[in-house]
């Protein structure tokens, strides 16, 4: 490892064009691309540690947690500095599991944190975390670069594959280019929130529901909910006897279409905002 490097991968197990949507978390230009069958990674520009001097270690950390809380898939952060390196594996709302060595290799995490990595993972639970456990004991030939390497080789057992040019110790700019050229990468500029949400949208709208949700189809779904919620809420009503079950019916159908109608406006405004 350079021993002047900084820098961070993010793998994530899912597919890049799953991945795509829940990267604009990140808000930082990332490069995403294929890395093996059912594998991502994401290659940061690295502007945090770069310009605003924060740890490599805390910046990656919360990137891999704000992934993995978004989708259902878990998210590997592969971190180093000149001092040390090590990972950061976050998974839905569970608390991250980490694991650090210092800049010659030596171990300085938890026993235990191997153990949960793998069960996570699903890796086997014999030989699989046998490979983990030498890397928790000491090597005088296995510095932080040569166990960051390990732990990606027991990755490679669920069909990880890391693309040419993109290995833990490089400098950012070298890993977005080996990234950039592997067929399907992308580039990414994150926003946060917004475009998360609007690409997750544009995803299901492209899918089988998408005329149920946007359009003249969904349209007239809300005006029909509309039409029958509202005189079925009046009649519930209508003393002396009020009838809570039909005023629940007719209340959500008229919140549900007066909520359908709102949102295929809303999306129409916003297509007409981007041409």
């Amino acid at each position: 490892m350079n021993a002047t490097s900084t820098g961070a991968l993010l793998l994530c197990r899912a597919a890049s064009d799953t991945v795509a949507a829940t990267a604009h978390l990140l808000r930082e230009r990332v490069v995403l691309a294929p890395a093996g069958p059912g594998w991502s990674v994401l290659v940061p520009e690295g502007r945090p540690w770069q310009e605003d001097a924060e740890p490599v270690e805390r910046v990656a950390s919360g990137w891999a947690t704000a992934l993995a809380v978004a989708a259902p898939w878990p998210a590997l952060a592969l971190w180093w500095d000149p001092d040390r390196a090590g990972y950061t594996l976050a998974s839905g709302f569970r608390r991250p599991v980490d694991y650090t060595w210092l800049a010659d290799g030596t171990p300085a995490g938890e026993d235990e944190a191997m153990l949960t990595f793998a069960e996570r993972l699903g890796l086997d639970p014999v030989l699989d975390v046998q490979a983990l456990h030498g890397l928790t004991r000491p090597d005088a030939d296995a510095d932080a670069h040569a166990r960051l390497l390990g732990l990606l080789a027991v990755l490679s057992r669920l069909g990880l594959v890391l693309p040419e040019g993109v290995r833990p110790g490089g400098a950012a700019a070298d890993l977005q280019g080996g990234a950039s050229a592997v067929p399907g990468a992308r580039h990414l500029a994150g926003h946060g929130w917004r475009d998360t949400v609007r690409a997750e949208l544009a995803t299901v709208e492209s899918g089988p529901l998408g005329p149920w949700l946007h359009g003249p189809r969904a349209r007239r779904v809300a005006a029909g909910q509309l039409a029958v919620g509202l005189p079925l809420l009046a009649w519930a009503l209508l003393p002396p006897r009020i009838r809570p079950g039909w005023a629940t019916a007719g209340a959500l159908l008229t919140l549900q279409g007066a909520l359908g109608l709102a949102y295929d406006r809303i999306r129409a405004r916003e297509a007409e905002n981007d041409d």
